[in-house]
């Protein structure tokens, strides 16, 4: 091996530790800020008060149950009530089977929302395993 390529590949190996080493320096909970959550996690941290739960299915699924405590923000009316969601905490996107609220996860992280994940399982994953809603404003 030449003495240029044997620097370059000691230059890449030093770069991918440095990435390594970066992500060990944070915290697990900084790694999972983005993406999809399960919804055991989301609902134990929803629950902690560690992260807003926003419901984004529409009004009339709203009113078959909702997680108690959730926001209620469907998500036809999502563009014109960004200023309703945090930038500042964790945010979980949930809608029925996750397939929307991956939908505007993909879009409010083009808007520039770092603390954002998508429950996986949805309300219908929630509902199945008997867990308490209740129905909205009660």
């Amino acid at each position: 091996m030449s003495g240029q390529r044997r620097r370059e590949v000691v230059g890449q190996g030093l770069a991918s530790l440095g990435l390594v080493l970066v992500a060990l320096a944070l915290p697990v909970s900084a790694l999972a800020q983005t993406g999809p959550v399960s919804l055991d996690q989301a609902r134990a941290e929803h629950e902690a008060g560690k992260a807003l739960l926003v419901d984004i299915r529409e009004p009339d699924e709203h009113a078959a149950g909702v997680a108690p405590g959730a926001r209620l923000l469907p998500m036809r009316q999502l563009s014109a009530r960004l200023a309703e969601l945090p930038r500042d905490r964790p945010v979980l996107l949930i809608c029925n089977t996750q397939n929307r609220s991956r939908a505007s996860f993909d879009a409010l992280r083009e808007r520039g929302w770092t603390h954002l994940r998508f429950v996986n399982g949805g309300m219908s994953e929630w509902n199945r395993r008997g867990w308490k809603t209740v129905k909205p404003g009660g």
